[in-house]
């Protein structure tokens, strides 16, 4: 049986106001292509399927097209969606009875019944082409601190944090529930935090915090679970051995993921649990000038040159270019005569920076800052005060107020 492990589709993006639809139209065809050419069995996407609360229709149907087309080219196909941090969990789960009928689980919720998590909608049986169940997958959705009933914050735990202990809680009693019922077939799980050692992405991922905490050890995943499907973090990893992975994000969501090696993961069930690393070529490129630090406009404007763009590169295929900046001039200045040359490059802008020549090293914006646009920086600070993403009336003040400036 072969199963794709995907995450962090963050359909909907956008990057300083350019759509990203066309790179995620060409990352859904390429995954359709893996699908088929690997005979997959079974797709797990672990969270952040789309990028905001509130998704566009253009952001939906793109989601929902690619489903069905997968089902109807591989029609044993099963798919499992859990929503991450950055979904709307309850929209993600409003098509659930029509999905169910194609073979789609849909879980942005943690549900309980008077038992406990209701492992009858959270594990989920893996059959194969011919109907037998070869696995089940133990689905569970970005954990928010209501999902966590015996988490007392700032209690006294012993050697781990509240919110660790709690977690390690709750993936066992899960654990050991599904394997009473899974009849000693391999047990898999999905999720989507972030696990210490694992490494993140500048200025990409937003930090998940319950009670200040924003990290747990991958062993709060009981061994008894063969592979953790995990997403949030978007650099392709691995975490304990390999048993537990994080497959990355569909493609460059910030300029800090320029050098990853963007794919999915194939897992295989034979005599164990394999998986491998397939790559996925990204529909777009994405350029920092200079690679590191900053540099002067010229300098800059050399790099871009060199770049040898394709002047006849429709809009949407275009690159993009994140610029920084050092200041020999007033920064007014220099964002103007970028914009000048901007017009003239086939490249999109993505981020620009802009730094003194005098302003000492500790004063200076950190690479975050460098790497990210208003948008993401104001996305990036909410979460970072409330603890969840903000509403969309606070997202449409913020771009009222940015167009206005």
């Amino acid at each position: 049986m072969r199963i794709l492990h995907t995450a962090d589709w963050h359909i909907g993006q956008t990057l300083n106001g350019w759509s990203r639809d066309h790179e995620h139209r060409a990352f859904l065809d390429r995954l359709h292509d893996v699908i088929l050419a690997e005979d997959v069995d079974a797709l797990l996407v672990a969270g952040d399927v789309f990028d905001g609360i509130n998704p566009s229709g253009e952001a939906q149907r793109l989601l929902y097209g690619a489903i069905a087309r997968m089902v109807r080219s591989q029609p044993h196909l099963q798919i499992i969606l859990t929503a991450g941090n950055h979904d709307p969990a309850q929209r993600l789960e409003a098509p659930e009875a029509v999905l169910n009928e194609l073979g789609v689980h849909v879980l942005g919720t943690l549900r309980r019944d008077a038992g406990g998590v209701d492992l009858d909608r959270h594990l989920i049986p893996l059959r194969d082409r011919h109907g037998a169940i070869r696995a089940h997958v133990l689905a569970v959705p970005f954990l928010r601190q209501a999902d966590l009933p015996g988490l007392h914050l700032g209690a006294e735990q012993g050697d781990e944090p509240a919110i660790t202990v709690a977690v390690r809680a709750l993936h066992r009693e899960m654990s050991e529930a599904a394997v009473a019922r899974a009849g000693g077939l391999p047990l898999l799980a999905m999720g989507h935090l972030t696990c210490s050692g694992g490494l993140a992405s500048e200025g990409a991922e937003r930090r998940i915090l319950i009670g200040g905490e924003h990290a747990v050890p991958p062993d709060v995943f009981p061994a008894e679970l063969g592979y953790v499907a995990l997403g949030h973090l978007h650099r392709p990893q691995s975490l304990d051995g390999g048993r537990v992975r994080y497959s990355g994000s569909a493609f460059p969501l910030s300029a800090s993921e320029i050098a990853y090696d963007h794919g999915v993961t194939l897992i295989d069930l034979t005599d164990g649990i394999a998986h491998r690393h397939v790559p996925i070529d990204r529909p777009v490129q994405m350029f920092r000038l200079p690679p590191s630090g900053h540099g002067k406009l010229e300098d800059v404007l050399a790099g871009l040159v060199k770049l040898a763009l394709d002047p006849d590169t429709p809009r949407d295929e275009q690159p993009f270019v994140y610029l920084s900046l050092t200041a020999d001039r007033p920064a007014t200045m220099l964002a103007a005569e970028i914009e000048t040359q901007m017009e003239r490059t086939p490249a999109r802008l993505a981020g620009l920076s802009i730094i003194r020549n005098d302003q000492p090293a500790g004063e200076r914006p950190p690479a975050t800052l460098a790497e990210t646009s208003p948008e993401d920086l104001f996305l990036s600070a909410f979460a970072e005060v409330h603890g969840t993403p903000p509403d969309p009336h606070h997202l449409a003040a913020f771009r009222d107020a940015l167009s206005e400036a």
